[in-house]
């Protein structure tokens, strides 16, 4: 597909999506490699968001499109499903392609990412920082990161009742399964 300069085939896909916005850019990136068998838009995503943002200096265009990126798995979806987020959004649904959707969980995310500078955090970012974002509340759930709001902690039955959570207090604490 990328005639064995995957460079120049990524600059060739944003140039043609330029115009289109930054969605419409993303899509021509992934859209094209949805027919590799095994490999999610998840995976597709996570992977080209990091080739994307590996030289910000050196191709400003390839990071604005990176950072932008929203990667959903299921820690992050029941994330948004435990704490409310979802509901709140009126965008109850199971996880799966739908994540991905208008008022899904990446669409949601990018929007709550615009209401949060993530210069905060380092003063090198830019202020509107998706993929950062989307990346924090995966390590908050992750075992391998902070490992609070997940499946190892939480039965997936009952509300949370892990006080000692940072957002515990506003937290809808809900349950993933129907007792």
């Amino acid at each position: 597909m990328a005639g064995s300069d995957l460079f120049r085939w990524l600059d060739d896909q944003l140039a043609a999506a330029a115009d289109l916005g930054n969605s419409a850019a993303q899509e021509a990136l992934v859209g094209p490699m949805r027919h590799v068998f095994g490999v999610s838009d998840k995976v597709l995503t996570m992977t080209l968001s990091a080739v994307l943002m590996a030289d910000r200096r050196g191709r400003p265009d390839w990071f604005d499109v990176g950072s932008r990126m929203i990667v959903v798995d299921r820690l992050v979806h029941n994330l948004l499903v435990r704490t409310g987020i979802l509901a709140g959004f009126d965008a109850t649904h199971a996880y799966g392609q739908r994540c991905y959707g208008k008022n899904g969980c990446a669409d949601i995310l990018r929007r709550v990412s615009a209401e949060i500078d993530a210069r905060q955090f380092d003063a090198s970012f830019p202020d509107n920082f998706p993929r950062y974002i989307q990346h924090a509340l995966w390590q908050y759930c992750a075992a391998d990161g902070l490992n609070v709001c997940n499946g190892n902690n939480i039965d997936d039955r009952k509300s949370c009742e892990q006080i000692s959570c940072i957002v515990y207090s506003i937290c809808g604490r809900n349950a993933l399964k129907i007792k």
